[in-house]
């Protein structure tokens, strides 16, 4: 028997406002408008339109999108018109999948600080990557490349690291040729974890010299200089992870790989198992124990404090750009890059640069396959305003052919 599909909003609609109401004097504005924006996506809330099938005269009332990235189901249209702007950015080469993360030590000082915290975590990421392929005893060649940040584990706990996508190779310091890597290594795993730790920690304590943290709560001990010191030094001291995973091939692949990550949130809608008596049960990956998949049932107010963990500031940059695909010489780069390729190997087999229509249905809500037929489009007759209830069909429209 399937079981019932259940979203992140009904938690929300169920036990939001007791939450807001307990943590009033703390709570954010951004976590408090994430709220009551996923609460109200896809509802008369927002209002909406009429549709009609053009082929067999289905129709149906569509009701708007909230559009925040924080929401489990606005994200498929997002990711596929972002995923359609890059797939002409794409090189004909084989990508790594380079992930950079943070030890859980530094977790806390995150959360009271996360655009100065995660600003230093994409330009530590950066210079690493970028210092590292640059030198002749490993790469030697100038790169390009995206981080995509990640602030949450399968638990919903705070656990901050960076995907990167980098191309296997990158330009001469003469810019005349390609400088391919090898087959299945990018760059020493060890070597790029050193530098890592270090450029971050260096910038942390620069932050912290400069007045720029907030430690507040229970972080106020180490707003004292010995105190904060010995903190880094204790981070200095463990092994800081990096990995990189094997290579995969042309653009189409990187793509549908890219899928998985870029516009993901703390928690899809289908992981969600029951939400009931004050308690929602959720599967998660437990990646400590072989990955196995298990279920964890927290109690509703520490299921929200959980995902509202990892909203992220207003405006802040999830998806940032480096090196040679930086934004203000990436379309000159890429040219360069394709000419060289051109003239120095043959594409990879299975590498489609040609562009591929969307696959999400609400990248166009007025024009999309009609769920009854499945052959005729939906299209707009009619919109309506927010409303805090459902209209009723207006007759008048849905009568007009």
């Amino acid at each position: 028997m399937p079981r019932p599909f259940l979203e992140l909003a009904e938690v929300f609609r169920r036990y939001g406002p007791a939450f807001r109401q307990a943590h009033a004097a703390v709570m954010p504005v951004s976590q408090t408008r994430v709220m009551k924006a996923i609460e109200s996506c896809r509802t008369a809330a927002l209002g909406g339109h009429v549709e009609r099938c053009n082929r067999c005269g289905h129709q149906a009332i569509s009701y708007n999108s909230c559009r925040n990235r924080h929401c489990p189901k606005c994200q498929g249209a997002a990711r596929s018109k972002w995923l359609q702007a890059r797939l002409n950015e794409l090189l004909p080469v084989s990508y790594f999948h380079v992930v950079f993360t943070l030890p859980d030590s530094l977790s806390p000082i995150a959360l009271q600080n996360k655009r100065l915290f995660y600003d230093i975590l994409f330009r530590a990421t950066s210079r690493t990557l970028l210092t590292i392929a640059k030198d002749p005893k490993h790469l030697g060649a100038s790169i390009g490349f995206f981080a995509i940040l990640h602030t949450w584990g399968q638990n919903l706990m705070d656990h901050p690291h960076l995907h990167c996508v980098v191309p296997s190779g990158g330009l001469s310091e003469d810019r005349k040729r390609w400088v391919p890597s090898r087959k299945r290594f990018l760059l020493p795993i060890r070597v790029l974890s050193r530098l890592f730790r270090r450029l971050f920690l260096t910038d942390l304590q620069a932050a912290f010299d400069d007045h720029r943290l907030q430690l507040n709560g229970s972080l106020l001990p180490l707003a004292e200089p010995a105190a904060f010191t010995q903190t880094l030094h204790r981070a200095r001291g463990t092994e800081w992870v990096v990995y990189s995973k094997p290579p995969f091939g042309g653009p189409e692949q990187v793509l549908r790989y890219l899928g998985r990550y870029t516009h993901r949130v703390a928690l899809s809608n289908d992981r969600l198992l029951v939400i009931d008596d004050g308690k929602v049960a959720f599967t998660w990956k437990d990646y400590r124990h072989g990955n196995g998949q298990k279920v964890m049932t927290l109690e509703a107010s520490e299921f929200i404090r959980r995902f509202l963990l990892h909203v992220l500031p207003d405006r802040f940059l999830k998806i940032r750009h480096f090196g040679l695909f930086g934004n203000r010489h990436r379309a000159k780069n890429l040219a360069l890059c394709r000419n060289l390729l051109a003239a120095s190997a043959a594409p990879i087999p299975g590498a489609d640069s040609r562009p591929h229509p969307p696959t999400e249905p609400d990248e166009h809500p007025s024009f999309r396959f009609c769920p009854e037929c499945g052959q005729g489009h939906m299209l707009r007759l009619d919109t309506f305003p927010a409303s805090t209830k459902a209209p009723s069909f207006p007759s008048s429209v849905l009568d007009s052919t």
